[in-house]
Formats: structure tokens, C-alpha cells, sequence
């Protein structure tokens, strides 16, 4: 059964935040407070990273209205937290399936994309476990934003890339620069070719140094760079 919007705020007691890109404004519904996703006895344990709307996804959103949709592309979107990239990617034309793992962060992906709905079709929004995903078929983008944040995410990632991204495909990450987003890099540029741009946002009084690269799979033969 789907929630009204009404429903969904009074479940989640929400606060809007309202972003205008590439001329279009979204509303984004956030929790006004994360009390009940952290666990009281270890609040670090689980983390609900996916509550706010980071640098990196506006960056992301941003390059996706400004890309030319087709309409036979199609874009898989991992960790999409609150919904922001898949909305606005959809609500400017791409074909998306937008990807979480946390209950919480699917209800909120859901209920954003309802409420900006865009001329073409709706994203879809599932589940997904990066340690066991079970979705069909292959992508020609595989998108994510602020996605690695700790080393054990590593190698699933790199899995899934292998097995949801098609042979021609690219991927397009966008993460603040710290240190595990580098050490993922450069794992990643061992059968990757990476184009990397840095981007400097502004927020809350400081700058933010953004790592935007679009990562495409090495052929075998080609001569790896050390």
C-alpha cells in the first residue's frame, strides 16, 4: 500500500528542504530528528548516513539534469539515501532504478520521488544488498554519491560493478575527498580507466572538495600505469 504524503509526515515527522537545479525546484522531505534510526546502546553502529542530503548528491543531481536523457540507457543507482539523484535524474528524463538497503532510506527515496514527480516515468526503487544483490540484468551507468566510507565496502562494490555494469558501460562517483574515498580510487585504477575532476562546494562555512569521476572498465590488454 502507498502512503500519501501526508501519511508518510506524520510517520516520519519530516522537515522540507528545498533545492532548485538546472531551473527546477524539488522539495526533499528529511526526519527532523534521527533518534529513532541510531541505537541508543552503540549510536556509531549503523549510522543513518543516508538521512541528509550531501555535497557530493547535489553535484551528482546537477551533471544528471545537465546529461541529455535516452531513453534506451539504463542507469542503476546505488545508495541513493534520501532519493535526490534518482528523482532528479527521472524528473529530467533518464530511465532509473534506484538502489538502498536501509528500510528507513527506501521510505524516504519513495515518498521523495512521489512528491516530484517528473513528465517521464517514475524510477524505480528497490532493495539491495551490496554483499548479495539479486537484481536482473545489466546496466550502461551505474551511478552513486558519497557510496564508500569503509573498506570493507570495497570489494562488494567492485563485484557488483563487475556484474550489473555492461561492457561499454561507465560509472559516475561523486564523493568528498577523504582518505577511504582515494584508497577506492586507487583500487579502482587498477582495471579502471578514471577521469577525475575535484569541484569545491560550499556549506556550512567551509569549503568542500569534491572528487567527481567517471570510471570506465580497462580492457585486459590495455598496459596498466604505476
Amino acid at each position: 500500500m502507498v502512503q500519501s504524503t501526508e501519511a508518510f509526515q506524520t510517520e516520519y515527522d519530516t522537515r522540507t528542504a528545498e533545492l532548485v537545479i538546472r531551473e527546477r525546484r524539488f522539495e526533499i522531505m528529511l526526519a527532523k530528528s534521527l533518534d529513532r534510526f541510531i541505537q541508543p546502546e552503540n549510536p556509531m553502529s549503523g549510522f543513518p548516513l543516508w538521512s541528509k542530503i550531501w555535497e557530493a548528491s547535489i553535484l551528482l543531481a546537477d551533471h544528471m539534469a545537465r546529461t541529455e536523457p535516452d531513453p534506451d540507457r539504463r542507469i542503476l543507482e546505488i545508495g541513493c539515501g534520501l532519493g535526490l539523484v534518482g528523482t532528479v535524474a527521472a524528473s529530467f528524463g533518464h530511465c532509473v532504478t534506484m538502489t538502498e538497503y536501509d528500510e528507513h532510506a527506501l521510505a524516504f527515496a519513495r515518498a521523495n520521488a512521489r512528491l516530484n514527480p517528473g513528465p517521464g516515468s517514475p524510477p524505480e526503487i528497490l532493495k539491495m544488498d551490496w554483499h548479495a544483490p539479486s537484481l536482473q540484468g545489466r546496466f550502461d551507468w551505474i551511478i552513486g554519491s558519497e557510496v564508500v566510507y569503509r573498506e570493507a565496502d570495497f570489494a562488494p562494490l567492485l563485484r557488483l560493478f563487475r556484474t550489473y555494469l555492461r561492457p561499454e558501460g561507465i560509472i559516475l562517483l561523486a564523493a568528498e575527498l577523504r582518505k577511504t574515498t582515494m584508497a577506492f580510487l586507487n583500487r579502482l585504477s587498477r582495471d579502471h580507466h578514471i577521469e577525475a575532476r575535484k569541484k569545491v562546494l560550499h556549506g556550512k562555512g567551509r569549503e568542500i572538495p569534491i572528487a567527481f569521476c567517471t570510471i570506465r572498465p580497462r580492457d585486459p590488454a590495455d598496459p596498466v600505469s604505476l
